[in-house]
């Protein structure tokens, strides 16, 4: 395969353009024209609108520095709790003006972003506003180009026994949320603990749109999925990384793969997009120029998936529904989430999702059939696509207060 060969010779290939790009704006900030005159707008416009097309964008860190409860500033702290080959459980830890940790009586939540493609500083604006009321830990993913082979393989089956040992780790009275991709393997995991009766089942699970079932209201995702072998995935998509990453020799889907995939889908809408920043620079309308920064310098940041666990969800979830026909097994063992009695469950989908399209996460309810209904709650969310149920004004304003006050509601 020399998909990845052929990546970095185009990125190679358009280096000497971002040089270029570069260059021009120290021109433009050097020469004496007013930043009024159109000459000047439309030159710097167009000077980074070239940028950020030949720019590689690299893993962003999550930034969150603080936030505000209750009307007053909150120091926030980022802290490594524990290590794995392919990921990292980061701790967000709230602090007062003198170093003192707070808030430590509120309700602890272990966010699960996806392995998709993208970092898991993706969910930024998920993190910092569920932090204003909770504990929060998330699971950050690492880059597999940088995962030595000797580390091993990483399945669907690593992802849940991931889980399983973060859970045991952060003991009782923890919190779920997990976003799009790992509603399954969660809802795998808190079958798992269920089934063992284990003294360290969550309080509740808030499933966002994620996969449960994908034969219901099946969108472009689930029919190409459906469309293609796993031997044309293998072909096609899979790559070994070059000798010159850490990781040289893993098999896996890389990153800019998905990154085409994710604006193949929408392509319309992002070509629209790069436009309106350029009318915006010319404009002067720096508002709404700097909302085009900042989500596609998050959207454009994109790793690579190990080729075990991006196999595994093609076969298991979009091809076999392994999951809601009952055939699902972790390490050879049956998953039953109908064994799920003591663990809260809340789905949250966007009426335009158009990557887990509605109903599919609404799926988990039919198949935790002895969760009591009065620790059940269904949420859709209307007028937001995927990355508006995690992202932006109405995950802030109208989602996150649900999820909050289910979080309450079983806390105890």
């Amino acid at each position: 395969m020399l998909l990845y060969h052929l990546n970095e010779f185009k990125s190679a290939s358009l280096w000497p353009a971002h040089l270029w790009s570069e260059a021009n704006n120290l021109f433009l900030n050097a020469i004496p024209f007013d930043s009024r005159t159109p000459f000047r707008r439309i030159a710097s416009a167009s000077n980074e609108v070239l940028e950020r097309t030949t720019r590689i964008y690299n893993h962003p860190s999550f930034g969150i520095k603080k936030i505000e409860k209750n009307g007053k500033v909150v120091f926030v702290e980022e802290e490594t709790i524990r290590e794995k080959p392919f990921c990292t459980l980061k701790k967000f830890v709230r602090k007062n003006s003198k170093g003192k940790t707070i808030f430590e009586e509120e309700p602890l939540v272990l966010i699960v972003p996806p392995l998709s493609g993208h970092f898991a500083t993706l969910l930024r604006d998920t993190v910092a506003t569920t932090l204003i009321d909770h504990n929060v830990v998330v699971m950050d993913w690492h880059d597999a180009r940088l995962v030595p082979l000797k580390k091993g393989e990483f399945s669907l089956d690593t992802y849940v026994e991931y889980l399983l040992e973060f859970i045991e780790f952060l003991g009782t009275e923890i919190h779920i949320i997990a976003v799009c991709q790992p509603a399954v393997p969660v809802l795998m995991a808190v079958s798992i603990l269920a089934a063992r009766n284990s003294a360290k089942q969550p309080r509740s699970m808030v499933l966002m749109g994620g996969p449960i079932d994908t034969r219901v209201n099946p969108g472009k995702v689930n029919q190409f999925a459906l469309d293609h072998k796993i031997e044309w995935f293998e072909r096609n998509i899979v790559a070994k990384i070059p000798l010159y990453y850490q990781g040289a020799g893993r098999k896996v889907c890389p990153g800019f793969i998905m990154l085409n995939g994710f604006m193949t889908l929408n392509l319309e809408r992002h070509q629209d997009a790069s436009f309106d920043l350029f009318l915006n620079l010319v404009k002067g309308d720096l508002g709404h120029a700097e909302s085009h920064r900042k989500f596609y310098d998050e959207y454009r940041s994109v790793m690579d998936i190990p080729a075990e666990y991006f196999l595994d969800s093609l076969r298991y979830i979009f091809k076999e529904h392994a999951l809601p026909l009952g055939n699902m097994t972790w390490n050879g063992q049956p998953i039953k989430p109908q064994a799920i009695k003591k663990t809260a469950l809340m789905t949250v989908e966007g009426e335009l999702d158009d990557i887990s399209c509605m109903g599919q996460t609404l799926a988990a309810h039919n198949l935790c059939s002895n969760i009591p209904k009065s620790q059940k709650l269904d949420y859709v969310q209307k007028g937001v696509g995927h990355y508006g149920i995690f992202n932006g004004h109405r995950w802030r304003a109208e989602i996150y207060p649900e999820i909050r006050d289910f979080i309450i509601k079983n806390a105890t």
